[in-house]
């Protein structure tokens, strides 16, 4: 994307962000590696058994580390001290992974395509191949609001927008852009009934006919409606990774998400948006040792490889987030995931019902097995409720499905036969 003022330079990243929050979860568990280190031992209980959620938290992520050494023969007196020295190296080597990702050298060097229509933040950019066929099948992409999207445009070998421009088809994307004060003051009614519908008229405009709407995360559930409303501007739907019932499969880490709605509200109220580094929070709480794990390994790769490249790729992706509206955050918050208003059949975007069963259109239902950021049974309930729905159901996590090193076999080409099998645009 075109780089922004605020953007980082080089040996400047940010990530993992907030570092404060993922360094203070290590210093936790390396703490009570410490004090609990006299009653360790292999058949230490589970932490099933403890009545905090933090500490069952820590002390499970501890267990792993007991069960590995235990696997590997060390079972003598010196076992509490060799869980500690363990949990210290893993903590050497978390460091050693965040030193090594902000001072790797791989810099994007992508440029935007042209943008054919903009509003406000936000532009529709259009990927169809420069002199190429300008009657491939129109496809508009929409991605969540709390991340870039460029996700769909990573990286040389790793953008699923120029790949399928060169199927044959016309991608266009819709970058929600950075939001300003305008924006700030949105509800999702004005994201989906005022905004995503005049780009949905623009693409239709322009590509000479209506797009397949194509919706990724949070905006698959808002292309949802959007297709709904106004069937005349598509020609089909694909939702990839979008979530629907947010209290599958556990409602009660909904509703503690729900919970926190309060606590954020001076920061809603002071800019009018959900700052990035609290909507980093959030999302770190879904899998709280999940960041530390992944930095380790990272230190492990040999750093001129492609899998590092890639890693930097998203990492630099994941930290350079979006703040939400506060309206919308507390809409999100509040009513998708405390009240599981989608599932329930009570969201109403301009007082309509948004009820999945009323589209007609042809639906592609992308829903990956390994997804931790949308659990599979949050988002399979679509491929059921829309009439005709195709499901697809790829051996991927949420990000590699749609940008990882095996994307084009679990999602691109996929979705590009379903494309092709809808007939001539």
């Amino acid at each position: 994307m075109t780089p922004r003022g605020d953007a980082p330079g080089p040996l400047m990243r940010r990530g993992p962000r907030p570092l404060l929050l993922h360094l203070t979860l290590a210093m936790l568990r390396s703490s009570v590696s410490r004090a609990t280190s006299p009653l360790w031992n292999a058949n230490w209980p589970n932490s099933s058994n403890w009545s905090s959620a933090s500490m069952g938290a820590i002390l499970q992520s501890l267990q792993k580390s007991v069960r590995n050494l235990a696997q590997a023969g060390n079972r003598g007196s010196d076992f509490p001290a060799d869980v500690v020295a363990e949990t210290l190296r893993q903590d050497a080597a978390l460091i050693e992974g965040i030193a090594a990702y902000r001072r790797h050298d791989w810099q994007r060097t992508l440029s935007d395509p042209p943008a054919i229509w903009s509003e406000g933040s936000t532009r529709l950019l259009d990927y169809g191949p420069p002199g190429g066929n300008p009657g491939g099948r129109p496809v508009l992409f929409v991605p969540s609001l709390i991340n870039r999207a460029y996700v769909l445009d990573l990286a040389e070998g790793n953008s699923m927008l120029r790949w399928l421009a060169g199927q044959d088809v016309r991608p266009l994307l819709l970058d929600w852009g950075w939001p300003g004060q305008t924006e700030r003051q949105f509800t999702l009614t004005d994201y989906v009934a005022g905004r995503l519908e005049r780009a949905m008229t623009a693409a239709a405009h322009a590509a000479g006919g209506p797009p397949v709407l194509a919706g990724y995360c949070m905006g698959g559930t808002l292309a949802v409606a959007a297709a709904q409303r106004r069937p005349d501007l598509i020609s089909g739907l694909a939702l990839l990774a979008a979530p629907w019932d947010f209290h599958n499969p556990d409602p009660e880490r909904a509703i503690r998400a729900a919970e926190t709605l309060p606590l954020l509200e001076p920061a809603l109220a002071f800019s009018n948006a959900l700052p990035v580094d609290l909507l980093q929070s959030l999302f770190a709480m879904l899998d709280p040792w999940g960041v530390a794990e992944k930095y380790r390994g990272f230190a492990r790769l040999p750093q001129d490889s492609a899998r590092a490249r890639l890693f930097v790729a998203l990492e630099d992706w994941l930290n350079d987030g979006v703040p939400l509206a506060a309206p919308v955050a507390r809409a999100c918050l509040g009513e998708w995931y405390g009240e599981n208003a989608p599932a329930r059949g009570n969201w109403r975007i301009a007082g309509l019902a948004v009820e999945p069963a009323a589209i007609t259109k042809p639906t592609f239902v992308a829903v990956p097995g390994r997804d931790r950021i949308v659990p599979p049974e949050s988002a399979l309930p679509l491929a059921r409720l829309i009439p005709g729905a195709v499901l697809h159901q790829p051996a991927a996590g949420h990000i590699g499905m749609a940008a990882g090193a095996g994307a084009e076999a679990s999602l691109w080409r996929p979705l590009l036969a379903w494309l092709r099998g809808l007939g001539n645009a």
